[in-house]
């Protein structure tokens, strides 16, 4: 790839960078009651549709009020993955000081607890989006999703990996905050993960006594077919989940960085980065909505704080910087990205495909205090 000092000028970046602080501002103070109603109004959908489904699951007897339940259902833990605890937690909505809007606070349905996940990704994630050996995102420890992630054998099995991943996705997304690739090289130990997992169990319980336990007994005699209902919802959140985020980050042409090309990276770089680091899938209002918007991961990855309903508004503006500079917008349709993610997933099982372009890093040097943080 070309190193990211040699896409634009020093002079080029600055501007560049000025452009888009200008765009994010602009949003900012635009910020008010549409913005507050909206989410709220999405929240009172959530909350209808879960209640929707479990009462249909009463009725889990008579098949057509099977499907609807399990629908419903599965409806109601997207929108709460995907447009409001994802958004919400990465503080889109402080602003409003809303005990309930409270990223610090927020609660989602989901085995992973907010608190591990918020570091995990607003912050490891966000900051350091798409660099190699600092962006736990790559392959999420068990994938090479990077031609620079030196191969081993163990990859062969690359295909497999996703597929369960996809399956389990929360699961996955739970004990990616463990580290078990940094334990298995003696990076950390077991001991040090143990904060980590204490959240993981008791999050992880509470889930599971809900799903698989406390509903199903509550349908007496149609218990089985509750247990079934709620793990074929959250199969589908799952689904759905590993697809959206998997074609936002890893089709081709999406680039990946070295911790050298990197360092003392300035605003206008960091915004670079994540343009060249992200992609979009097109799509419908609806489809934007149950994506929780990361269909405009380019505009989420540049303002992760902005409420992700402003990302369509501002997407034409996005692009038509990227143009202006002559720098690439990775945008297509579900089926084409989703595609390109299985094609690079084949490809990087195979040991002819690709070489480390660089030498293993040595420890980091990059002073994690001094990096831009994203929130």
């Amino acid at each position: 790839m070309t190193g990211l000092q040699d896409r634009l000028t020093p002079e080029q970046v600055e501007e560049f960078g000025r452009e888009l602080d200008e765009l994010r501002q602009r949003i900012v103070s635009d910020l008010g009651a549409e913005d507050v109603a909206y989410i709220h109004n999405v929240i009172r959908t959530q909350r209808g549709l879960e209640v929707l489904g479990r009462g249909l699951l009463f009725a889990g007897f008579f098949p057509p009020a099977w499907v609807a339940g399990v629908g419903a259902l599965a409806l109601s833990k997207i929108l709460d993955n995907m447009e409001i605890g994802h958004n919400v937690m990465h503080g889109q909505y402080d602003w409003t000081r809303d005990p309930a809007l409270s990223s610090q606070r927020f609660e989602w349905d989901l085995v992973a607890p907010a608190e591990n996940w918020r570091h995990s990704h607003n912050y490891i994630h966000h900051t350091f989006t798409n660099i190699l050996d600092k962006d736990r995102d790559i392959g999420y420890g068990i994938l090479r999703m990077d031609p620079a992630q030196r191969w081993h054998p163990y990859y062969l099995g690359n295909p497999v990996y996703a597929a369960l991943l996809a399956v389990i996705f929360q699961w996955g997304v739970m004990l990616h905050d463990l580290e078990f690739d940094r334990i298995v090289k003696g990076e950390r130990t077991l001991a040090d993960t143990k904060d980590v997992a204490r959240r993981m169990l008791r999050k992880a319980s509470r889930q599971v006594g809900k799903d698989y336990v406390l509903f199903p007994l509550l349908t007496g005699p149609l218990a089985p077919l509750t247990f079934l209902g709620n793990a074929t919802a959250n199969l589908t959140r799952n689904l759905w989940a590993f697809a959206i985020i998997f074609c936002g980050h890893f089709p081709a042409d999406v680039e990946s960085f070295s911790e050298e090309e990197t360092e003392q990276e300035s605003r206008g770089q960091w915004y670079l980065r994540q343009i060249l680091g992200s992609a979009n899938i097109t799509g419908g209002p609806l489809f934007h909505i149950m994506s929780g918007n990361l269909s405009h991961q380019i505009e989420h990855h540049l303002f992760p704080d902005i409420p992700a309903r402003r990302y369509p508004q501002i997407a034409g503006e996005v692009r038509a910087i990227c143009e202006k500079y002559g720098l690439p917008y990775n945008t297509g349709g579900l089926t084409k990205q989703l595609a390109s993610v299985a094609r690079k997933i084949v490809r990087l099982a195979l040991p002819w495909v690709g070489e480390p372009r660089r030498p293993a890093p040595e420890p980091s040097t990059l002073d994690d205090g001094k990096r831009l943080a994203a929130v």
